[in-house]
């Protein structure tokens, strides 16, 4: 019974997993960056209660890493995001088959296992304010709960965005 709670547990945490993909310019010196702000025409594609959920968030881990809020930034923030169904992770195939003399067949199935729930891709793109450009991205994937409490979402953002920003500013070597 415990060996079977424990793989429940375990399937049920990485359904809730969020994987984050980076990727940065190599030539940036991150030392240079102390003050950032948002693009103002930012277009995030989440609720207006969210996004400020999620702003609120970021701005209080940036400047936990000493990063100030500012008129004139060095760099800006754009966040850009989408749901969307997600598939399967796996599959349990049945098959069946036959054959003999040079005749053959067979028949297959499989089984989808697993949840297919709302999944939400979120993009955060830094962007250096003297040069317009492009100079370190993160990109998420997460599941997400539509019917989720208020606090139930904010505890997940702020997951999200600690998660992502743990490997801001990366270590270049």
């Amino acid at each position: 019974m415990r060996y079977l709670l424990f793989i429940a547990l375990c399937f049920l945490a990485s359904c809730a997993s969020i994987r984050v993909n980076y990727d940065y310019d190599k030539g940036t010196d991150f030392s240079n960056y102390t003050t950032y702000n948002y693009f103002s025409d930012m277009q995030t594609g989440l609720s207006q209660l969210d996004e400020r959920r999620l702003i609120r968030a970021l701005d209080s881990t940036l400047q936990f890493k000493g990063y100030r809020l500012a008129e004139e930034p060095e760099f800006f923030i754009n966040i850009l995001s989408s749901e969307y169904q997600g598939s399967p992770n796996s599959s349990v195939g049945i098959g069946m088959g036959g054959g003999g003399r040079n005749v053959g067949g067979g028949v297959s199935l499989g089984v989808p296992i697993g949840n297919t729930g709302i999944q939400r891709h979120i993009q955060f793109d830094l962007v250096d304010a003297q040069r317009d450009a492009l100079f370190w991205q993160a990109s998420t994937e997460s599941g997400y709960r539509d019917n989720a409490s208020p606090s139930e979402r904010e505890k997940r953002l702020r997951a999200l965005v600690k998660k992502v920003f743990s490997k801001f500013p990366p270590e270049t070597k």
